[in-house]
């Protein structure tokens, strides 16, 4: 795994925290605000696996 891969889970993580503290606490905002980190994070590993797999194909 590399860097980005290892970011974008945790950001993911972060994200789905606020999105259920946000939904507990009936904070839109903070919900919201965790569906977009989620997004963030998903869109960083896929660079990341993406990264892993150029690296991969190289001679």
């Amino acid at each position: 795994m590399n860097e980005d891969q290892v970011k974008g889970v945790a950001e993911k993580v972060k994200g789905k925290i606020n999105e259920t503290v946000g939904k507990m606490t009936g904070d839109t905002a903070q919900e919201i605000k965790g569906d977009v980190q989620q997004g963030m994070g998903e869109a960083r590993k896929e660079y990341g696996d993406a990264k892993d797999e150029v690296k991969k194909n190289q001679p």
